[in-house]
Formats: structure tokens, C-alpha cells, sequence
């Protein structure tokens, strides 16, 4: 756990605080007390006046203010330096729990092409890409950055769009197809006309989108300070009101001592402190204590696919061919001199060191690989290279979208394989739960609608949209924050960096997902675990009502005590003693945190809420 030097600072305060009230306690020196008062007083004596003067806002630092002076006008310095050694140890907690790790838009920026290749009178020139403009021509070679937002008029290629889009495959690209700046140019040489300046392209749109977009929802403000105008003026009507009746200065000093909101200050932090701690042991990690707030209240979870629902990688899921061990294995003798992925995939499934040597070994892009094996030519692609080798091959194509892959032998096919980005095992089982407590699912991705749907019924989500750039899934998350919706998304990719930051609450895939997107959101899942969503919707939702109970509670027993001041049955002390107690039973509550589980008590509770017919509405 690492601390800023401020917090280093203040830890050191409160220990140093908390020692002297020791000393003074056990020795009954009660002036060593005035260590604490004047190291942990003073900062909730400053905060107080600036917060009257600039904002002429009233918080409960007033009342604690009033009390750490009315005790030691008494001569109750232990009781001042108790109190304010109490207070600054909820204030640090609580900074320390809403703290937010900011967004680093810098990475972004990384990524944008620093320098293009323009094509000017037959002559290759290095250019910034500031300066190239529209309708200028450019050359992108294998590896490079697409500079900027254009559209092919030579060669062809594989192109690796993850960045915006968020698909796990390559794209291939052929004359007159549109490429995006920052996507990357994995094989083939090509030129291309530019038809946006940089400043305007799709990843500079990205990184706009990222700066702006921004949750619209309430910071935790602390519980005290919420009720801090009421109980300034019922203390200090009740100490008036009692002065004047008994005329005995101690009981209106009881009263204001009494009143000090310590277990309230402390109701709110050490909850959150508690729920992100239980949190951190499921591998998820918290960035702020309004994250858990504003989880509580989510009533929409918003899914990317890929690297979400799906392991974000093509497997091969099925092999086709009247003798696949034959097939297998010349197909992944060829496509092992290939470093394309859905090679890779190919010889990761086939799992078999013995693999035999490959010839003029060749690669048509976009299309697939050829070569010689044991002076045999092999083919190994899709329709397309397929036809241009005047080879028949059936019209039977793939019901769900999957990649095939063909293999042929002296231009006799011999069997074909399917590929697929694959679904969690677990993402079915998050969704049923999900479900259960009564939070709408919806599924957002960049690939087309055949995947999409597919994806969507196996998890069984009904709200699906497909074809989605970073745009849409921001407007979207935005339209359903307008109808009343508290929405969290959940993504892994750069691109869903400004849905994260959009939607009321975000969730990145820590291990798997980009540092982009871990920034963006405010929570991130160590273990690409989903399945672990349902249980932080549940803490969260269980930590709020913690909450509740703990201010409640503080509130009743302030009252409770403030009634035995009035009648002269409790001294400052005393006073001090009760509240302090109050405090340690709000702490000892919020711990039970820590231990929490997902129950079917849960489930039960969430079904009490109900849930309104328009979430349950499939659209596609």
C-alpha cells in the first residue's frame, strides 16, 4: 500500500496524537492531551474557517470545532484532544478512500502517428502529420500506424483495428476499403488517399472522446457534513436552552461534546474502506470510494464482447475433413511459417512439436499461405485464394460467422477448419446472476450483427447492438443515463476507454485490457474474472445499506446521549467516552465487510426492488 508524502504526513499525526493521549490518559497528565489538540485540531480548525469564509459552508468541522474549544475552556483537554484525534482520523479515511486515480490521456497521444509517407510526384517524402492533408496520397508499410483516416486505391493487406473497434481478428483490406488512423498495417505494403487531416481522424476523435466524457454523478460528500446545518443548530439550541434553565456551563458543554459526529464521520469511510478491502481479496480493485455508491444504484451493466464475454483471441473450434490428423497436420506445418493470428491459432490447437519442412513458402494477404510439403504444394486459406486458384469448393458456408480456412493438396481439397473467438466459460453463469438481481444486461460491439446476436443468445443477454464504433457505445451509455438508467460498463480496449468513462461507474479487464482502459475506469478486474461482478454488485449494494444502518444508529445514540446531558446524568468525559464507543461499534460493523459473500439473501432483496418491463425489452 503505498501513501503520498501528505499522507505520510497525517499517519504520522494521528500516531503521534493517539500516543500522547496514552501518556496522558495512564499518567493523568491531562496537558500532554494538547499534543493532540494542536496537531490534530488545528488542520479542523483551518478547514472550518475556510469553509466559512470562502463558501460560508457549514460542516460538521464547525460543531467539532466548538466542542475542541468548549472542552478545553472547561479544562477537558483530554476530552478535546479524544475528539480531535477521532476527527482526523475519519478525515484521513475518508481522503484516502475518495481519492481517484486520474485518466492518463498521455498514452492516448502515444499512439497518435507522429510522421506519415507522402507519395508527391513519384517522389517518397517523410512528412509530420500535421501537415498532410486531404486528398494527399500516402504509403503505409508493413508495421507502421496508419497516419490518418483514408481509404485504399493500392495493394492490400491485414489490418489490426482493435484500437477503435475492439475486434479480436485482423481485417483484411483491399482497394477502396476505409483504414483509421492509429489502427496498424500488419503485412502488406498499399498507398492510400487521405480523406481527413489528423486533427479530425478517428483516434484523434478517441482521444477527444476520452478527455470529455465523464460521469454525470454525485461525489460522496461526507455523511456528517450533510447533516451538519441540523445538528449545529439543535446542539446549539439544546446547550442554549439548557444554560438557560439550569445555568450549569458543564451539562451545555456535555451536550456539544456529546453531539460531536464522530461515528458518523466515521460511518461512511470505514465502510467503503472495509468493501474494498474484501474486494481487493476477489482480485478487483477500487480506485474510489464513489464507485461503490454509485454501483449500488446500477441498474444496467453494459458489456464489450470481445475480451469480455469472449477470451479475445480466435481458437479453432472445428475441424472438418475425412481424415483431420492428415490434415491437421500439414495445415499447421504451413501456416507455422505465418505470424498472422489466426495461424498462430492453428498451430496452438494442433499442439504437436512434429511438424514437417516447409518450401517457397509464400503468403497472398488477405487471402491465406502456400508452400511445398514433402514436395507437395499446399494451399491453406479462404474463398478467396481458394477461386483464384480455380479450385471448386462448396457454397456451404458458416451459420455463425466463423472463419474458414481451407486446405488443399495438387488443388484436391482435403478438409477445412472453423475458427471463433471463443466465450468464457463463466460469462453464461455472470449474465443468469446478473439477471437475478435485477440489473439489465446489454451487449455492445464493434462486430457485425451475425457474431453479435450469436454471442448474445448463447449468454442469453437480449439487448444486443452490433456494428458499434467508440462513439456509439457512448451515445448509447448517454441515452440511457437521459431515461434515468445508472449504467457501468465494462470493457477491455482502448476503444471502450471513453464508454468507461462515460457510463456511472467503469470496469476494466486489468489483466488482459489496456492501460488506457484501466485508467478510464474506476474499477478494474485483476483476474479477467466476470464472474465476479455479480459479487461486487452485491457488496456494493450491501455496504450502502451498512452505511444507512451505521448513521442511523449514530444519530440515535447523539440524541439519546445529548437527553442524558440535559438532565445532568453525563459529564464532557463521559461525553467523550459514549460517543467514542458509538464510534468503535460503527468500525466493528463495517468490518463485517470484509467477510461478505454473495448469498441468496441477495438475490431476495434485489427481487424486492422490482424492475420496470422497459429493462427486459429486447432490441437489437
Amino acid at each position: 500500500m503505498k501513501f503520498t508524502r501528505d499522507e505520510k504526513r497525517d499517519i504520522i499525526l494521528i500516531i503521534i496524537s493517539a500516543i500522547s493521549l496514552i501518556i496522558s490518559f495512564t499518567l493523568s497528565l491531562d496537558y500532554i492531551a494538547a499534543i493532540a489538540v494542536i496537531l490534530c485540531g488545528i488542520p479542523i480548525f483551518k478547514e472550518c474557517i475556510e469553509g466559512l469564509v470562502t463558501e460560508f459552508d457549514i460542516k460538521a468541522d464547525l460543531l467539532v470545532t466548538i466542542a475542541i474549544i468548549a472542552s478545553i475552556i472547561i479544562g477537558e483537554v483530554f476530552a478535546a484532544g479524544e475528539i480531535a484525534t477521532i476527527m482526523a482520523i475519519g478525515g484521513f479515511l475518508e481522503e484516502y478512500t475518495v481519492s481517484k486515480t486520474q485518466g492518463r490521456i498521455k498514452e492516448l497521444v502515444k499512439m497518435s502517428p507522429q510522421f506519415a509517407t507522402r507519395i508527391k510526384n513519384g517522389i517518397d517524402e517523410k512528412i509530420p502529420v500535421e501537415e498532410v492533408k486531404i486528398g494527399d496520397i500516402l504509403k503505409v508499410l508493413p508495421g507502421e500506424s496508419i497516419p490518418t483516416d483514408g481509404k485504399i486505391i493500392a495493394g492490400e493487406t491485414s489490418i489490426d483495428q482493435s484500437t477503435l473497434t475492439g475486434e479480436s481478428l485482423p481485417v483484411d483490406k483491399q482497394t477502396n476499403d476505409e483504414v483509421y488512423s492509429g489502427t496498424i498495417n500488419l503485412y502488406g505494403s498499399f498507398t492510400m488517399q487521405t480523406t481527413k487531416i489528423s486533427q479530425e481522424s478517428s483516434l484523434q476523435k478517441l482521444i477527444r472522446l476520452v478527455e470529455s466524457s465523464s460521469p454525470e454523478n454525485a461525489k460522496i460528500v461526507r455523511t456528517a457534513d450533510k447533516w451538519a446545518t441540523l445538528i449545529v443548530v439543535i446542539a446549539f439550541t439544546a446547550a442554549v436552552l439548557t444554560y438557560l434553565f439550569t445555568f450549569e456551563i458543564i451539562r451545555s458543554v456535555t451536550i456539544l461534546v456529546v453531539f460531536c459526529p464522530c461515528a458518523l464521520v466515521l460511518a461512511t469511510p470505514t465502510a467503503i474502506m472495509a468493501a474494498i478491502g474484501n474486494l481487493t481479496k476477489y482480485g478487483i480493485l477500487v480506485k474510489d470510494g464513489e464507485s461503490i455508491e454509485e454501483l449500488a444504484k446500477v441498474d444496467e451493466l453494459v458489456f464489450d464482447k470481445t475480451g469480455t464475454l469472449t477470451y479475445g483471441k480466435p481458437e479453432v473450434i472445428e475441424v472438418i475433413s475425412d481424415n483431420p490428423e492428415e490434415m491437421m497436420h500439414l495445415l499447421a506445418s504451413l501456416e507455422s511459417k505465418s505470424e498472422h493470428p489466426l495461424a498462430k491459432a492453428i498451430v496452438r490447437h494442433y499442439n504437436n512439436d512434429d511438424l514437417s519442412e516447409v518450401e517457397s513458402f509464400n503468403m497472398e494477404i488477405g487471402k491465406g499461405v502456400t508452400g511445398y510439403v514433402d514436395g507437395e504444394r499446399i494451399i491453406a486459406g479462404n474463398r478467396k485464394l481458394l477461386e483464384s486458384e480455380n479450385i471448386k469448393i462448396d457454397d456451404e458456408k458458416p451459420q455463425n460467422g466463423e472463419i474458414e480456412i481451407f486446405l488443399a493438396r495438387d488443388r484436391e481439397i482435403l478438409g477445412k477448419v472453423l475458427l471463433a473467438d471463443t466465450l468464457r466459460e463463466n460469462s453464461k453463469q455472470t449474465i443468469h446472476k446478473l439477471k437475478r438481481l435485477r440489473v439489465k444486461t446489454t451487449l455492445l460491439t464493434g462486430d457485425n450483427e451475425k457474431t453479435a446476436n450469436l454471442i448474445a443468445r448463447e449468454v442469453k443477454v437480449r439487448n444486443v447492438k452490433a456494428n458499434c464504433l467508440p462513439e456509439d457505445k457512448t451515445d448509447y451509455i448517454k441515452d440511457e443515463q437521459i431515461l434515468g438508467h445508472k449504467v457501468a460498463m465494462i470493457g477491455d480496449g482502448i476503444n471502450d476507454a471513453p464508454s468507461l468513462r462515460k457510463a456511472n461507474v467503469g470496469i476494466a479487464m486489468g489483466e488482459i485490457g489496456s492501460d488506457i482502459s484501466v485508467e478510464a475506469a474506476n474499477i478494474a478486474l485483476v483476474n479477467d474474472n466476470i464472474e465476479d461482478i455479480p459479487h461486487l454488485i452485491g457488496i456494493s449494494r450491501k455496504t450502502i445499506r451498512t452505511i444507512s444502518i451505521s448513521i442511523g444508529f449514530a444519530l440515535g445514540l447523539n440524541i439519546i446521549a445529548m437527553a442524558l446531558a440535559v438532565l445532568g446524568l453525563l459529564n464532557p468525559i463521559e461525553g467523550a467516552l459514549i460517543h467514542n464507543i458509538g464510534s468503535v461499534i460503527v468500525i466493528i460493523y463495517s468490518y463485517t465487510l470484509t467477510g461478505y459473500r454473495l448469498s441468496s439473501r441477495d438475490y431476495r432483496k434485489s427481487k424486492k426492488l422490482g424492475m420496470t418491463k422497459s429493462l427486459n425489452k429486447p432490441t437489437t
